[in-house]
This record gives structure tokens, C-alpha cells and sequence, in this order.
């Protein structure tokens, strides 16, 4: 089934853009408002994890405002990127939670940076000697993003107007001074000496955000600079993506949360400026990313946190040390939601499962291990990187920077809450027809019928834990309308029954259209039996390497844990045919959520989900075992 385009929308069911939103005319699929969920489950615990440990803390937010009333980053550091991040990460989450002790921190926060403004315009933590160099535009990006994040949710409209003006302000300065050359300005591609201009050129999301929030036209045509400019000093990615003959590993720059965090920005300008030609180009590099460098977790970077052919290099031995970045992570989950809403393919939706239930569920630090003895609490709530063989969680905090008191964050600490604030909103989506349930959380979503009236659906499921999913709804009074309902790529044989009646069951979209009273019920099945994933059959490239198996159960990676006993992580196992046993991780008394003892020539050796294994940052794990 293909979902049909837009062509108007309750603005109530559009979160941050006006009813004269591009989106409304160029997607298939929408973010709703704001309180539309309530949900249990692993998700919402991670959720509410990072609220309580993070986000509520007024001391953190004090701490990063105060890199702007410094000139902290002097030394050329991203310190810059820690406030914004936050901020953005603390507005999805307020949108998904609704705790208003949340709100009050956030709004504190925002009124706590408004003074970090110079008399130039500027919110930088660069002295105007050092600007326009290192992360400093990056880190303008941030504070732009965090405020626009705040913007949508603002409850105040005297102070909205303050974020107006000093976003202005703030945008202002950096286009008097960043432009063509023939107007005396300078590249944007030269304001970085790393990665020949990526970071800086990522300003293009929020330049395009803020023209949708003012209608003013400077904003789209310094977008549409930036687009010119093609992102990078050597190439100009944009094109090399519309002519979709190469994959991003293969492109002059490969820093993969760089490119995607640009490539966003594309698809929003290309909505914005009705140039659909650059939104195939983001379309182009999204399809090529998930083909060629999308492993088994749902991150990419095998090599430190770059487009390296990960599909291959996942499974490949020879490379070591840190990878599959949380920030990467981050960055393809809300990536693909901008895709999945784009162009309806629920591939990208299948993508965003994969990513949430194994490498951004993982990175969560729910045991609290206190890696960075700096971290203002002692410890950071997220993980930095995801082992794929044979390594261990927490060797190492990602962009990893001391702050002006002597304490210590980084990167992937402060963009972690995006991930899981996110990753709630893009559960159940709006249609033009009705609704759309993109992952299974356990709980209840709302969604607009067409009438404009408010449909709830009661979803009970132990989901992906278990195959079965339980959907009542519960309406004022009987409507027609369409509940679309994702069947996962990786599932053969799902069934589905309408009040006990069995289904024809499509592959993608599911899409039931009916006159719908309370009480109706919706079944679904999806059969997840354990399976083997040969490395040599990953791609040709593939055939010669030492053989590995990684085994998954639906959307969840399967992984070994060296704190569960069994045949030593390093030494090939004998499997034959595959036999999984399934237990109960409660009475095995293990802190996971799935647990199997899989035979083998040498006795079973017991795997769990991927996103349990290593959480005490001891023990070794593996996604990917050898075998002989």
C-alpha cells in the first residue's frame, strides 16, 4: 500500500509547524502534538530514565549555559554543542512525557541562556578573535536547533517572541559575515578546519527551521547558499547523492553523523524551497546508507565513527577499538523518521526499530556505571559506543571535553535524550486518512480521525519479546477512517484478525479502513523465530573473511555475554543446525529482557538481547560471534 500525500492537516496533529507548513504539501506521514502518548515499557522507562538523571537537572543546564559567558572554546573544542543538544533532546521528551517539572526546568534553562547573548548578536563560546574556525558554527547550530526545539513547545508567547528576536539576532550576525565570496564573505566550507566544512554546513536544518517559524526569506536563501555549496570542500555531496552512483563511504569526507545531520537539513530545505529534486538526493543517500552501512545493531561506523562499508566491516575481525557511535546512532534513528514521514516506505520504519531496540536501548546507562569519574554526577547517562565483536560497552566517552569547572561530557551524553524522546513521537503518526502505528509500545496512542475528533488506541503487547499485539480502540462516537499498521520486512507469515475475523495481511502497510466503534479490537502475529546471519553472505566482498554468525529475533540482535558462562567469547563455535531454546530471564536470573541457550558441539552457550548484554561495562559481548 502506498499512503497518500497531504494536502491539509489539523494543525493540532502537526508538532512544531504551522497548518502553511511545507510539509503538509510534499509528506506522507506526520509527527502529531504534543501528549498524544502513553506509554510502559522498555522504551518509556528509557525515556523517564534519561528525564530523571539528565534532563531535571537545573545544575547541568547552569553548567553549559555557562560555556557562553566564557571563551571556553578558545582551544577549538565543541563545548559549544552541549546546551543545544540538551535543549532539542529536552523538548522531545517534554512532547512525549508531559511532566511539567520538565517544562519549568526547560523553560528555566532557555530564560537561564537568553543573557549569554553578546551585544553582537552572538551566542558563541568562541572570542570574535578565534570565530568562524574549529566547532564554532556547529556549535551556533545548536543553540539555533535547542531554541527552535523550545519554540514549539513554548507555552509563553511573550517569550517566544524573546526566542524570535534573539534567533534573529543570532542568525543575523552569522549571514553578515558567512556567504559568497564576490560579496567579501567568507566559505562557509572554510568556517572548519575539520572535515572540510561538514560540521559547519549542517547549519542548513536550522536556517530552514527558522525560516518556517518567520516566513522571512533571508533565512531560505542562505539555505540555499549552503546548498550550493555542496557541504564539503572537495565534492559536493549533495549532487554525488542525486546522482546515486556512489555510497557515502565511498564519498572524498565520510564523518557519518556530520553527513546525515546535512542531509537532513536537505530534506527540509528541499520541502521548504519546492525543489523536490533534493529531496530525492536525501532520499538517494538515505537508501544508500541503509544498504551499504547499516549493521546488525542499527548504527553504521565499524571504523571510529565513519561511513566505512559497515555492512561488511561489521563482521570484519581486523578492525578494532571504538565503534558504531551513539551519536550515529542518534542521527540515522531521526533521520529515517524524517524519511519514513517523507516518503511512507516503512522500510525506514524497520529501520528505526532496529536502531532503538539494540544500539540506542544499549547505550542507555541504566546501571548507572561510573565510567567518567568527572561526569558532574560521577557518571554519564549514555554510552558512547556499541561493541560488535568481541569488546565491551563504556572503553571509551565520545567527544569527550572539560568543562570550565573541571568536569567532564560528551557528545553522545548530550544528544542521547533525541534518540529516546524521539523515538516515542514517531510511534503512532498521523495520516491523511486516519493513522499510522510505526513500533508496537505498550501503552496508549491517540490519533485525529478525519472528523476531528480523538481515537485512542489501547495497544497490551510484551512486544518484540513477544509475537502477539493487541489493539482496542476507543472513539466518542463511530467514524470511517484508516488505521495503517507496519508489518516489520524481517516478518514471514504475519496474521492479523478485526474482532476474531482473520485478515488478508499486505506487505508494508496493513491498512484497515472501516466504520470503527469502541471496543473494536485488532490482532496482530508476527512469527520471530531465532535466526542465523552468515557474515560471508553480507555482501561479495564478504567471502573471504573469517566466518561469523550473528543471531537476531525479529528486530532485536542476539548477543553473547561473557558474564553468562559458556565457551570463551574468541573460540569458534560449532553450531550445526541452529536450535535456540528460549528461557525465562527472570527465573535464569538474568537482567534481560530476552534470554536463549543455543546448542552447540561444545555445550549451549546462552545469548540475550543485544541492548541487556555488557550493562555492568565489565564483561565482554558479542553481535557477532565466530564459528567454525
Amino acid at each position: 500500500m502506498t499512503l497518500q500525500r497531504k494536502e491539509q492537516a489539523p494543525e493540532r496533529l502537526v508538532s512544531g509547524y504551522s497548518a502553511f507548513s511545507p510539509r503538509l504539501k510534499t509528506d506522507r506521514l506526520f509527527l502529531q502534538g504534543e501528549g498524544m502518548f502513553r506509554f510502559t515499557g522498555a522504551v518509556d522507562e528509557a525515556a523517564r530514565f534519561v528525564e530523571e538523571h539528565q534532563l531535571l537537572d537545573p545544575a547541568l543546564w547552569t553548567r553549559f549555559a555557562g560555556e557562553f559567558q566564557e571563551t571556553a572554546d578558545d582551544d577549538l573544542g565543541w563545548r559549544c554543542e552541549f546546551w543545544g543538544k540538551l535543549m532539542r533532546g529536552g523538548a522531545l521528551t517534554y512532547a512525549y512525557t508531559q511532566n511539567q517539572r520538565l517544562y519549568q526546568t526547560l523553560e528555566a534553562a532557555l530564560r537561564e541562556m537568553l543573557p549569554a547573548q553578546d551585544g553582537k548578536g552572538r551566542f558563541s563560546s568562541y572570542s570574535v578573535d578565534q570565530e568562524f574556525q574549529g566547532w564554532d558554527l556547529w556549535g551556533r547550530k545548536y543553540v539555533l536547533l535547542g531554541m527552535e526545539h523550545f519554540y514549539d513547545i513554548c507555552k509563553d508567547p511573550d517569550l517566544k517572541g524573546e526566542i524570535l528576536a534573539a534567533l534573529g539576532r543570532h542568525a543575523g550576525y552569522i549571514m553578515e559575515r558567512i556567504g559568497p565570496a564576490v560579496q567579501g564573505k567568507k566559505d562557509i566550507r572554510e568556517t572548519s578546519h575539520y572535515w572540510e566544512g561538514l560540521n559547519s554546513s549542517s547549519l542548513l536544518e536550522p536556517f530552514v527551521r527558522l525560516y518556517n517559524m518567520t516566513g522571512d526569506g533571508r533565512y531560505l536563501d542562505f539555505a540555499g547558499y549552503i546548498v550550493e555549496q555542496g557541504g564539503i570542500l572537495s565534492a559536493n555531496i549533495f549532487r554525488l547523492a542525486l546522482e546515486d552512483r556512489l555510497d557515502p563511504w565511498q564519498y572524498p569526507v565520510t564523518k557519518a553523523y556530520e553527513m546525515m545531520s546535512c542531509f537532513e537539513g536537505l530534506l527540509e530545505y528541499a520541502r521548504a524551497a519546492d525543489q523536490p529534486q533534493w529531496a530525492q538526493a536525501a532520499v538517494n543517500f538515505a537508501r544508500r546508507v541503509m544498504r551499504s552501512d547499516i549493521t546488525v545493531i542499527g548504527s553504521a561506523g565499524c571504523t571510529h565513527e565513519l561511513f566505512d562499508h559497515s555492512r561488511l566491516r561489521q563482521a570484519d575481525p581486523a578492525f578494532t577499538g571504538i565503534m558504531q557511535e551513539t551519536c550515529v546512532t542518534v542521527t540515522w534513528l531521526k533521520l529515517c523518521g524524517q524519511m519514513l514521514c517523507y516518503t511512507g516506505d516503512p522500510a525506514f520504519g524497520d529501520q528505526i526499530e532496529r536502531s532503538l531496540y539494540n544500539a540506542l536501548l544499549g547505550a542507555v546507562n541504566t546501571q548507572q556505571v561510573p565510567v567518567e569519574p568527572l561526569a558532574p554526577r560521577g557518571w554519564l547517562p549514555f554510552d558512547s559506543y556499541s561493541p560488535l565483536r568481541s569488546g565491551r560497552r563504556g572503553e571509551k566517552v565520545g567527544g569527550r571535553m572539560v568543562l570550565s569547572d573541571g568536569t567532564v561530557y560528551g557528545c553522545c551524553a548530550a544528544i542521547g535524550s533525541a534518540g529516546t524522546g524521539m523515538a516515542a513521537l514517531l510511534s503512532v503518526l498521523a495520516t491523511p486518512q486516519g493513522g499510522a502505528v510505526n513500533l508496537y509500545l505498550p501503552g496508549e496512542a491517540a490519533i485525529g480521525t478525519p472528523q476531528g475528533r480523538l481515537a485512542r488506541l489501547q495497544i497490551d503487547t510484551h512486544y518484540p519479546q513477544e509475537e502477539e499485539v493487541r489493539i482496542t480502540m476507543d472513539l466518542p462516537q463511530p467514524e470511517t477512517f484508516q488505521l495503517a499498521l507496519r508489518i516489520p520486512g524481517w516478518c514471514q507469515g504475519a496474521r492479523a484478525f478485526v474482532n476474531g475475523q482473520a485478515q488478508t495481511v499486505t506487505e508494508g502497510w496493513f491498512c484497515v479502513e472501516r466504520l470503527w466503534q469502541a471496543g473494536d479490537r485488532l490482532e496482530l502475529v508476527f512469527p520471530m523465530p531465532v535466526e542465523a546471519m552468515d557474515s560471508r553472505r553480507l555482501c561479495p566482498e564478504a567471502a573471504d573473511m573469517p566466518r561469523y554468525v550473528s543471531l537476531t529475533r525479529g528486530p532485536v540482535a542476539l548477543a553473547r555475554d561473557e558474564a553468562l558462562g559458556g565457551p570463551d567469547l574468541d573460540q569458534p563455535l560449532e553450531l550445526g543446525e541452529l536450535r535456540a531454546r528460549a528461557i525465562d530471564p527472570q527465573k535464569a536470573g538474568l537482567r534481560a529482557l530476552q534470554g536463549f541457550d543455543v546448542e552447540t558441539a561444545a555445550g549451549p552457550a546462552r545469548f540475550i538481547d543485544y541492548a541487556s548484554a555488557g550493562k555492568d561495562y565489565k564483561s565482554r559481548i558479542a553481535a557477532w560471534v565466530p564459528v567454525k
